[in-house]
């Protein structure tokens, strides 16, 4: 008989969203909706857009990278949550759908298909990223989380999912679910994220520019590159904390699909 797994047998894959799953910034990507649904002003959407240019050009550094993540904090003070939910749940296929890697969607399901958990760890808002972790099949999500009162966020941030924060979310993880961290694997494109690299056995660098390709090189990281974009019908997780049983099953309609995309390209390779 085969013995069960022990407590720290399990196995989890990290993956960054921004870069790494999808070429662009999921909080860039919102800027025009929010505008248009009289959440941020026109000059807003223009500092978040040169912000999104920086990202884009690989050029923002963690002083940039704090300094928006602030503004954009203050920026989201008194914002209604569900109002933010229903924009998200209404426009995230439509701004996130071209820009899913292919690659991403392939290794996210040869990680499953091993019985290995998939964690997105993003600094992107948690209600921006859990729609998109849903689609994807992800087990477990780590994002910046805003804090609410009276069902409006208050400007304050109870976690923050950036740098360091990302390595410590990581050995929470592994502590609570059991997972031997020198067995995890890790994959993400920005070096303010090598933290969590560290932190598991097995680093992978994805698109990395010059810093985070030569510091992939010093310490034996390998690298992947990731270009082809896969068309995702991307379904928001509803706001409560437990699926309903329609978006259960529409969700696990989609994985369906996503999974025969992923088949049917294998084959044909």
């Amino acid at each position: 008989m085969t013995e069960p797994p022990t407590e720290r047998d399990r196995v989890a894959a990290f993956f960054d969203l921004d870069k790494t799953i999808i070429a662009t910034s999921a909080s860039a990507a919102f800027s025009r909706p929010f505008f248009q649904g009289g959440l941020v002003s026109r000059s807003d959407v223009l500092r978040t857009a040169y912000a999104h240019f920086l990202f884009a050009l690989g050029s923002a550094d963690a002083d940039q990278t704090e300094r928006m993540r602030r503004h954009l904090s203050e920026l989201a003070t008194g914002w209604d949550v569900s109002k933010v939910q229903q924009i998200v749940a209404e426009t995230v296929h439509e701004l996130i759908d071209p820009y899913v890697y292919a690659e991403a969607v392939d290794l996210i399901a040869e990680h499953h298909e091993l019985g290995h958990d998939v964690v997105i760890v993003s600094a992107s808002g948690a209600e921006l990223v859990e729609p998109i972790a849903t689609v994807l099949g992800a087990d477990h999500v780590v994002a910046t989380r805003m804090r609410v009162a009276d069902g409006r966020y208050t400007g304050e941030i109870d976690f923050y999912a950036y740098g360091e924060n990302k390595a410590v979310a990581v050995r929470d993880l592994a502590e609570r679910h059991g997972y031997d961290l020198d067995r995890c694997y890790a994959y993400t494109d920005s070096i303010t994220d090598a933290p969590m690299l560290d932190a598991v056995g097995h680093a992978f660098a994805v698109n990395p520019d010059r810093a985070m390709r030569r510091t992939a090189a010093e310490r034996g990281w390998k690298v992947l590159t990731f270009a082809r974009p896969v068309a995702l019908r991307v379904v928001a997780r509803p706001p409560t904390p437990v699926l309903t049983a329609a978006g259960a099953l529409a969700a696990a309609a989609v994985a369906a699909l996503v999974w025969r995309a992923v088949r049917r390209r294998r084959g044909g390779h």
